[in-house]
């Protein structure tokens, strides 16, 4: 499979994995347009920019949401011949095998969006509605089989719900005929609307490998409450926040509320991940339409170009995220809220813990560097190891070695707006490396 390998729910069925056990950190980044508005040397400076901040994951659409049907790509050429999922156009698929291409090269898997979900149920926005479910099937076997041996991980829906029992027979019927294309060698998921998740409509499913929810767009949207309902549905499935607030956007789309930052994409990732997602999904503003002055009409006050949006600071910082979460015994991760002997807090103060199931580390994400209570009777080991991770840096600072015993309180290193800190605790028996 160009160099990757095949991607599987993890025996506990809470993670995703290689085929031969390894652990897997999805970290996607959001570039919703790629396919239809860059150019081949466009498409290679944003992977490899990507693939340098250490991104796992690139979530891509194939029939794209402004005018992905009608506006052709850079090289005039639209996806379909008169609309018609059932008559793919070659030229076009040419293009997007070569991005593909592309980011596996650079170690880079592709979230694949079929289509953007108002192809299906236009709800708002442009459409048209072109499928059927007939129609759904033969171009999810197209797709499939052109995609099979590629590192792929295909994401129906596109920010649209399933009302009716032919939205539901539609994405049905792609879903089978992905499955018959590649022989069933990707993972399926589900892109749902904002503050919705694929598990509202879908989580029995039985194509569906993992839930992805979209939190939305404004500032501490409570993101962490979505993914805690998903992580305890049953049957178990994996989770993550496919779309929070993207770095740069509007807050609620209004740009008289401010827009969202470094900070809000830093808390949007530790939140989730601490409350029992399996990975995590960044997003920019300005990089998912590809926003270029010169070409493109900001799409909800887009204002970066998206060659220097590319290099925004909560861009470079989500490596930081992969990195802790990498450097601890992943497959063992839970989220824990009883190991705060303090409030949890809500809002920006809002505290989100997670530990291994057997003890041997936890961590802590303090958002406001507020002072926190951990019963230490969670833990394991005689002696705990203590430090402070800065996720703005990736750096960490020792705090030294504690008894493990009843409630110690900790003061992280500063605290206010911007200055989140994690607290690393660590059975001082294991001997890990400094986290990240």
């Amino acid at each position: 499979m160009a160099g990757q390998s095949r991607l599987r729910v993890s025996d506990n069925k809470r993670f995703l994995v290689l085929e031969n056990g390894t652990p897997f950190f999805y970290l996607g980044d959001t570039a919703w347009e790629l396919f239809h508005r860059l150019d081949r040397e466009e498409a290679d400076y944003y992977l490899q920019a990507k693939a340098a901040q250490k991104f796992t994951v690139i979530q891509a659409v194939i029939l794209a949401e402004y005018n992905g049907l009608t506006e052709p790509n850079r090289y005039g050429h639209v996806p379909l011949k008169d609309n018609d999922p059932a008559q793919p156009n070659e030229e076009y698929f040419q293009h997007v095998d070569y991005v593909v291409n592309r980011a596996a090269s650079l170690g880079l898997y592709v979230a694949m969006l079929p289509t953007w979900g108002d192809k299906v149920n236009k709800k708002w926005g442009i459409g048209p509605e072109v499928f059927t479910p007939e129609n759904a099937r033969t171009f999810g076997t197209f797709l499939g089989s052109r995609y099979a041996n590629q590192p792929i991980i295909w994401m129906l829906g596109g920010d649209r719900p399933v009302e009716s029992e032919q939205h539901l027979a539609i994405w049905r019927a792609m879903a089978a005929g992905l499955k018959l294309g590649d022989d069933g060698r990707h993972l399926i998921t589900y892109h749902n609307m904002g503050r919705h998740s694929s598990s509202d409509s879908l989580h029995h499913e039985t194509w569906l490998d993992f839930n992805t929810c979209q939190s939305g767009h404004n500032f501490n949207n409570d993101n962490y409450q979505q993914i805690e309902a998903d992580y305890n549905r049953t049957p178990i499935k994996p989770c993550l926040d496919a779309e929070p607030g993207y770095e740069d956007h509007p807050a609620a789309f209004n740009k008289d509320n401010g827009f969202l930052d470094q900070y809000d994409v830093r808390k949007f990732a530790y939140w989730a991940l601490f409350a029992g997602a399996h990975g995590h999904t960044y997003g920019c503003h300005d990089i998912w339409q590809f926003f270029d002055p010169a070409r493109h009409e900001s799409i909800n006050h887009a204002r970066t170009p998206w060659r220097e949006a590319v290099h925004l600071p909560g861009a470079t910082q989500m490596q930081y995220a992969r990195k802790l979460m990498e450097s601890r015994p992943f497959l063992t991760r839970i989220p824990d809220q009883s190991l705060l002997a303090s409030a949890a807090g809500t809002g920006p103060d809002h505290v989100q813990a997670t530990r291994s199931s057997d003890g041997s580390y936890a961590f802590i994400y303090c958002p406001s560097g507020k002072p926190v209570g951990i019963n230490m009777d969670k833990l394991s080991g005689e002696t705990v190891w203590a430090s402070w991770y800065d996720p703005r840096q990736g750096t960490t600072t020792a705090i030294g070695d504690f008894h493990r015993a009843g409630i110690l309180q900790w003061t992280p290193p500063s605290s206010g707006p911007g200055q989140d800190w994690i607290l690393v605790l660590d059975d001082a028996a294991r001997n890990f490396p400094p986290p990240g």
